[in-house]
C-alpha cells in the first residue's frame, strides 16, 4: 500500500473539553446576570415620607409636614413610613429634622409621646443657636423678696424648642418667649414656677443647635 495514499486524520477533540468550555461560558454569563441584578435591585427605589420642617414631640403630622421622597432602601424600608402609612391623629414622639426621613418608630398617638406644650418667658439672653427642634434645660431661681433670687436649680431637664419669639427692644435685651415642648411629669411644677415668679432661664444642652 502506498503511504501516500493513506487518509491523515486530524485527532478527535475530546468531548470533555468540549463540555468545560461550555461550562465556562456559563459561569461568564451567570456572573454577568448576578451583577445586573445586584445594581437593578439597588436603584429600585420606594416613595417614603420626609419632614417638610423639623417637627417637635407631640406636634400632630399632618400631609403639609411631610413630603414623598423616592430612595433605595433595600431591607430596611419598611423601618420607615411609606405613602399612606400617615395616620390620622399621629404625633411625633421625638424630634425629626427637616428633610429626615420619617421612621416608623418616631411616631405614635398623643399618649405616646407623653409631653405638653407651654410658654416660657426667659430671664435671660436666649442663645442664637436656639431654634425648633433644640433641645434645652429649664432652670429656675425662686424668687425671695423683690429683686431676690434664691439659687437656680433645673427645673426640666429635656425640653425641646418649638418656636423662638425674641425681644431685643427691651433695655439690656435678650428677653425671649419660648413655646416648649415638656414632659408632662414637668407640667406641674413649671406652671408652679411661673405662678410664683422665679427666674427662668433657657440654657441649651451640651451640642444642641451645632
Amino acid at each position: 500500500m502506498n503511504p501516500a495514499s493513506e487518509t491523515v486524520r486530524s485527532p478527535r477533540r475530546a468531548f470533555w473539553g468540549d463540555a468545560r468550555f461550555f461550562l465556562g461560558v456559563l459561569l461568564v454569563v451567570a456572573s454577568v446576570v448576578g451583577v445586573w441584578l445586584v445594581v437593578s435591585a439597588a436603584r429600585q427605589t420606594v416613595p417614603v415620607y420626609a419632614a417638610a420642617h423639623t417637627i417637635v414631640p407631640g406636634e400632630p403630622i399632618a400631609a403639609g409636614d411631610v413630603k414623598i421622597v423616592d430612595v433605595a432602601l433595600g431591607a430596611v424600608a419598611g423601618t420607615y413610613l411609606g405613602e399612606g402609612d400617615l395616620a390620622d391623629g399621629t404625633v411625633a414622639t421625638r424630634t425629626i429634622e427637616a428633610g429626615e426621613l420619617v421612621p416608623a418608630a418616631s411616631v405614635g398617638d398623643a399618649d405616646d409621646a407623653r409631653t405638653t406644650s407651654v410658654v416660657v418667658r426667659s430671664a435671660v439672653d436666649v442663645p442664637a443657636s436656639v431654634e425648633a427642634g433644640t433641645v434645652v434645660e429649664v432652670w429656675a431661681a425662686p424668687l425671695l423678696e423683690r429683686g431676690a433670687y434664691d439659687d437656680p436649680r433645673i427645673l426640666v431637664a429635656d425640653a425641646t424648642v418649638v418656636s423662638v419669639t425674641r425681644d431685643d427692644s427691651m433695655i439690656g435685651g435678650g428677653a425671649a418667649a419660648l413655646e416648649l415642648v415638656i414632659p408632662r411629669d414637668d407640667v406641674s411644677a413649671t406652671l408652679a414656677a411661673m405662678a410664683d415668679q422665679s427666674a427662668l432661664s433657657i440654657v441649651p444642652t451640651t451640642g444642641a443647635g451645632s
